[in-house]
């Protein structure tokens, strides 16, 4: 790989736009708009970029556009078709109109993974390495051949829309979906961005960044009002959709569950109609996320072109006829959308595109699984490595130990899961790259749920799983309407019961447990409409008018365990009885219906009468080295729910585990696998502690190349790991109260709050160690003074000071020496990354514009502006936020703004 050069790009003049001073062009558009598509004339990948300054006349002025054919398309249909186009055809496809030469499109999730149609069990597929592992790569050009690939994985699929990358930000380190994003800060978060959707549009398949905007966590997430002042939603929360809407121009966008300051943010004309399609121009489609969308009008009214899923329950033709005929919305509105729709379809599958829809099919390559690997080990981030601990070498005795170091921990939960080609897991990885000796013990149980009950589950013809019989209505009448073979008992349905049965369904599981040891062995059972669980046909669990809802399947009830005394090798017979029924039934007038998607969850584990935690001690006594692998998994970590605690889970149990470990053995290694920051009460006596994400189907081979040396690790932390809970700049505002979340930290977010607060992290923003040692030299800068059209490059020697090879991070962050309303110590604003053999130096080059050095003024016009101040700015650069290297100046001779 090649040095990588990253920061911001210099703007390209292009001849023959119009050169409007940016306020008068902007102003220029909005006067002569009559609807929305004349402020967002497209910009296909094939032009080459245009200075921003120009950018609105150009806009206001150009004649052609590459959305015109979509356009010229949408004026000529029916308003009734026109409707038509405004709402999904079903759970993951766009509507079509074939006597118009109008195709469907398919989209699929998600951000690490092109899984498919099936939301469980569905097509093999690649799993990547998630968002803040890619993060902690910070390596762009990595990122965009990771979106290549995943723009193939997606045409396995069938499918021509992937709904990724995800851009929220890490305001608290208990965010349930932080693992699935990238980083804390904007600008890390925008480049990363930026590059994963041109490489996925490199192979005209659509990305879709999300969600937009203000969805930092999951509780109550269709329901809570982010209330986020204009400057940290312009500064930090919209700054990553600016950047990649500038520089990759994403064909689509989804918008967010959450309300923002009191709307729904599927209508929330501020950040749409004002910011996104009118400041910014963009000229691509936005759609909803699954059931976000709240209203009919305002949403139509607002830009928010498709609803999904379909059928529609906002968009359907007397609604949306309803609406026009109040003046909600008008005419123009409505084609303006179907444009939009169009558009999307022709930029992916293209219009008057007859071909039928690919089959799902797996597309399994080596190609694909070694880059996987590549990105594994570079997002690997060593935290700590006392005494050379590690890389580990010429020992003869390994014990691997711990709740993960036999589970393939690859990935969090709910839409970024996929049913992925193959896994490996830490003992996997490192019984294939060493001779020495294993001895394994699993030291405690971190499970949140039970462990699924398939492994011990048969059908009647012998295949490993359960039968799914599914009824018409919610009575089991008559003979089953449909019946399915399901391997797992992990049975969401939202998206996989027949269509020929909903919405009103009744369904059976039926299977055979045959235990494998005597004892008391517990079941768990959670339902996401009324269900009961039956053994030998005796009613066993019971939650048919449950009340009290859980985390798991996003709208399931609280999982019920029970236990038997069951014999070993003596078979059990298992129903289980549910609906779609709405649950709980209060929720009915909520929701406006009766029925919904059902689905159920079975869970079961054999009584374990082992001492956990003494087997791991003696284990680890016994070797030369302990490789301790503890951490969250996907369902402590997922999509629908945020974390309680930063605690390990669950009871105190892996802490207890590692402080014997540690006892037991002086020369261990721990190994954390989560997509959030963890408490660490042990971390002085740990010599090294490895931070190891959750990083797909090569986790456990990626992992054991960077314990062994084949591979230095070179990761940098993408958000800051505090020291407790009450030191995260959310902490008094979190998840809020009365359905109402107050981004109080305003702009000091991350490493801002910690720098701003004087608050000692546990580990910095930024940090990361390798096997080696970098000097940095003396950087030098081309010139001094910066305006509003130039770019300044500072230019930074790095020499690998030790004896392994390996790529170091250089970070550049940029302090306002003095500015009239208060910033944060310092921003991130460059990086580099570059690889270096023992004794070779290299130089970075590093970059800056006026994005560099620009904040959001509210003060400035009618609705604020972006202003670079007049005055000097420190450039620092460093290994980390905190391990601060050289320094150099440039000047603002005069005070410049902008608007985009």
């Amino acid at each position: 790989m090649s040095d990588i050069i990253l920061g911001h790009p210099s703007p390209i003049e292009e001849s023959g736009t119009i050169p409007l001073d940016i306020k008068q062009a902007v102003q220029t558009v909005q006067e002569t708009a009559v609807t929305p598509p004349t402020l967002t004339p497209a910009l296909s990948p094939e032009e080459k970029p245009i200075n921003d300054d120009t950018m609105a006349g150009r806009k206001a002025f150009s004649l052609e556009r590459p959305d015109d054919r979509a356009r010229e398309l949408a004026a000529k249909l029916t308003l009734e078709e026109q409707i038509s186009l405004l709402a999904g055809a079903d759970f993951w496809r766009t509507m079509a109109i074939p006597g118009k030469g109008i195709p469907s499109i398919k989209t699929s999730d998600g951000p690490n993974g092109a899984r498919g149609e099936f939301f469980t069990n569905g097509t093999p597929a690649a799993l990547f390495p998630c968002g803040i592992s890619m993060a902690s790569t910070w390596n762009l050009e990595l990122m965009e051949e990771m979106g290549r690939h995943l723009g193939d994985e997606a045409k396995a699929r069938g499918a021509n829309v992937l709904l990724a990358p995800t851009v929220c930000m890490h305001r608290s380190p208990l965010g349930g979906r932080n693992f699935e994003s990238y980083s804390e800060d904007p600008f890390l978060t925008g480049k990363l961005a930026a590059s994963y959707i041109r490489g996925l549009q490199s192979k005209k398949v659509a990305a879709t960044i999300k969600h937009f905007v203000g969805n930092e966590q999951e509780t109550q997430r269709q329901f809570y009002d982010a209330i986020i002042a204009e400057r940290p939603l312009r500064e930090i929360y919209m700054k990553p959709f600016e950047i990649a809407v500038r520089e990759s121009s994403p064909w689509a966008l989804m918008t967010s569950y959450n309300l923002v300051n009191g709307v729904h943010a599927d209508a929330h004309e501020h950040t749409i109609k004002e910011i996104l399609r009118g400041e910014w121009g963009y000229d691509g489609t936005l759609i909803s996320d699954w059931t976000g969308t709240y209203a009919t009008g305002p949403a139509i009214r607002a830009g928010c072109d498709i609803e999904m899923p379909g059928p529609s329950k906002w968009r359907k033709l007397d609604q949306v006829m309803e609406a026009l005929d109040k003046g909600e919305i008008t005419r123009e509105d409505i084609e303006r959308a179907a444009g939009n729709v169009l558009y999307l379809v022709d930029r992916t599958k293209g219009l008057h595109n007859t071909t039928p829809e690919e089959p799902e099919r797996s597309n399994n390559n080596t190609e694909t699984s070694n880059l996987i690997l590549q990105a594994g080990i570079e997002g690997l981030t060593l935290l700590k490595n006392e005494n050379n601990v590690l890389p580990i070498r010429d020992v003869k005795k390994i014990a691997v130990i711990g709740p993960n170091a036999k589970r393939a921990i690859a990935g969090g939960g709910g839409s970024a899961g996929l049913n992925p080609y193959y896994t490996t897991t830490p003992w996997d990885g490192i019984r294939s790259r060493t001779d020495a000796e294993l001895i394994f013990a699993q030291g405690c149980d971190s499970s949140k749920w039970l462990p699924l009950a398939s492994p011990y589950c048969t059908t009647k013809d012998g295949q490993q799983g359960v039968t799914l019989e599914y009824y018409y209505g919610d009575r089991f009448q008559g003979e089953p309407a449909v019946v399915q073979h399901k391997v797992g008992t992990d049975l969401w349905l939202w998206d996989s019961a027949p269509k020929e049965v909903l919405p009103e369904f009744s369904f059976r599981v039926k299977t055979t447990i045959t235990p494998k040891s005597s004892g008391n062995h517990t079941f768990s059972f959670a339902s996401v409409g009324p269900g009961r669980l039956l053994l030998n046909g005796e009613l066993f669990i019971d939650i048919w008018d449950w009340t009290e809802e859980g985390e798991a399947m996003f709208s399931a009830s609280a999982d019920v365990l029970k236990s038997i005394y069951l014999e070993e090798g003596k078979p059990v017979e298992l129903l289980v009885e549910s609906t779609s029924e709405v649950r709980p039934a209060a929720k009915v007038s909520v929701l406006g219906r009766r029925h919904d998607y059902g689905g159920c969850r079975i869970g079961y584990q054999e009584e374990d009468k082992v001492d956990r935690l003494q087997e791991a001690a003696d284990a680890a006594r016994e070797a030369d080295t302990a490789i301790l692998v503890v951490g969250l998994d996907a369902e402590w970590e997922s999509e629908g729910y945020d974390r309680q605690t930063m605690d390990l889970p669950k009871d105190g149990s892996q802490d207890r585990l590692i402080e014997a470990v540690l006892a037991a053995n002086p020369r261990t290694v721990v190994i954390n696998q989560s997509g959030t920051p963890v408490t660490m009460p042990w971390v002085d006596r740990a010599p090294a502690i490895l931070q190891a994400w959750y990083q797909g189907q090569e986790a456990g081979n990626a992992l054991a190349d960077v314990l062994f040396g084949n591979k230095s690790p070179s990761g940098k932390l993408p958000t800051t790991f505090p020291k407790r809970l009450e030191d995260n700049p959310a902490y008094h505002n979190w998840p809020g109260e009365n359905l109402q979340t107050v981004y109080g930290e305003g702009i000091y977010i991350g490493y801002r709050h910690y720098e701003r607060s004087k608050i000692e992290p546990l580990f910095a923003f930024g940090h990361g160690l390798t096997y080696t040692t970098f000097d940095y030299g003396t950087p030098t800068v081309d010139e001094t003074v910066l305006t509003e059209s130039n770019t300044i490059n500072i230019k930074v020697p790095v020499t690998n000071t030790g004896n392994f090879p390996a790529h170091e991070i250089v970070q550049a962050y940029v302090k306002d020496v003095r500015s009239t309303l208060p910033r944060p110590e310092k921003e991130l604003q460059a990086f580099a990354k570059v690889f270096l053999q023992p004794g070779e130096t290299k130089t970075v080059d590093l970059s800056f514009n006026k994005y560099s050095v620009g904040y959001f003024d509210t003060n400035l016009g009618q609705t604020g502006a972006w202003i670079a101040e007049e005055g000097f700015f420190n450039v620092l650069i460093g290994a980390s936020s905190q391990d601060i290297r050289s320094s150099v100046s440039f000047e603002v001779k005069e005070s410049f703004q902008w608007i985009f």
